[in-house]
This record gives C-alpha cells, structure tokens and sequence, in this order.
C-alpha cells in the first residue's frame, strides 16, 4: 500500500514570489496577458515622493495582487481576496475626485480615520481645488481633525469614521474636476508615505482614486 504524503500546513505555504508574476525583464503582466487574451485587469504604477516607491497592482478575478518596490528592488507582494474598490461603486464616464472620494464612504465607511487616511485626502483635495493649502472646513480639514481626534482615542466606537468625513465630499469641495492617473499617483504617494508600512488599503481614498482613473481612460 503506498503511502500517503503528508500535506504541508497551510500556514507553511510558500507566499507569491515576484518572479511568479514578473518575468526577468520586468515587463507588467498586463502586458503579456492583453497580448495573449488572458484575464482582465488593471496595471497601476506610482512612483511616490523621493524614496522612488513604486507599486504595481494586477487585478485577477476576485483577487488582487500588489507589488511594492523601493529604488527597484521588491520588499513585498501580497495578494487580496477583494477588489480595491468595486467597479460598480462608479459609473462608466468623467468620475471626479469628489465622486471618488464618497466612493471610499461605501466602501471603507466603517474604518477610522487615521493620518494616512487625512494625507490622502488633503492630496485629493488639492488636485480636485487646484490650491495648494488645504480648504477651512473643507473635507482635508476634517479628515486632519478627525485623524488627531482618533490617534488620542482609546475606544474604537468613538473614533470618526471615514464615511462621517466622506459621504458628502463633493458638496464640501469648492471646486472639481474628472480624475486622472496623475491625480491617483499623488493621492496614492500621500496614502503611502503616511503609513506605517508604506502600504495603501484595500477599498481606502487611494484605491478609490486609482479605480476612478482607470475607469476614465477607459472611456
């Protein structure tokens, strides 16, 4: 009678390796798979402030895989059960900052804010205003007074939420405009360097940005 193998414990599992998704030359899987008609999804590349941070996401179906570098070397992939943000949140056409921002109301409502939240926020802000200082009462204004607010809170069900801050962003803007992928690079970079782990979170302002801009050059 042969044997049986022994199964290796799921936490034992080898993690994704960079070369599984990028081959040697570094070419974006998006590439190779729109050439070769495989699976849909999207390519986003940020460079972030000076520390040449760049993240690469791939959206595969029901997951999402995201590559983090610094100065082109990769200190980390992870892959995510769920969409950064739901394509149905939006509706095809010139999806603006503002729009993009409520879109973070549904689906990180319940999160709290935290300063990267804040950071993200104020860059989304100055894109959409054009102005290079944040807007009194506007919705950066907030998410800094909410995020200050919460880091000095102990429990979590006092703590302001993103969706108090958000659902009515567009209302709070004085100005607007459709989102672009410069505009997402700038939100992303803010969400980053403002995070503990340099990462951005699945459905926060900077993944909602980032699906924004994708579905408007796709117009």
């Amino acid at each position: 009678m042969s044997q049986e193998q022994p199964r290796r414990p799921e936490s034992q599992q080898e993690p994704i390796k960079y070369g599984d998704i990028l081959d040697t030359s570094a070419q974006p899987v998006a590439t190779r798979n729109d050439r070769g008609g495989g699976v849909g999804h999207n390519d986003l590349t940020n460079v972030a402030g000076d520390q040449g941070v760049a993240i690469t996401e791939m959206d595969l179906p029901g997951r999402r895989i995201i590559t983090e570098s610094v100065g082109g070397q990769v200190v980390g992939q992870y892959s995510e059960p769920v969409p950064l943000a739901p394509i149905s949140t939006f509706e095809r056409g010139n999806i603006t900052i503002g729009e993009a921002l409520e879109a973070t109301a549904l689906t990180s409502g319940h999160k709290p804010v935290d300063y990267s939240d804040a950071a993200a926020i104020q860059a989304a802000e100055v894109r959409a205003t054009g102005r290079t200082n944040i807007v009194p009462g506007g919705v950066a204004a907030a998410a800094q007074s909410a995020a200050t607010r919460n880091a000095r809170t102990t429990k979590e069900e006092d703590k302001t939420k993103l969706g108090d801050i958000l659902s009515d962003a567009t209302a709070k803007l004085p100005a607007d405009k459709p989102v672009t992928r410069r505009d997402a690079e700038g939100v992303i970079g803010a969400e980053l360097r403002n995070d503990p782990n340099l990462t951005t979170r699945p459905g926060g302002v900077a993944a909602s940005v980032a699906a924004a801009a994708r579905l408007n050059q796709t117009k």
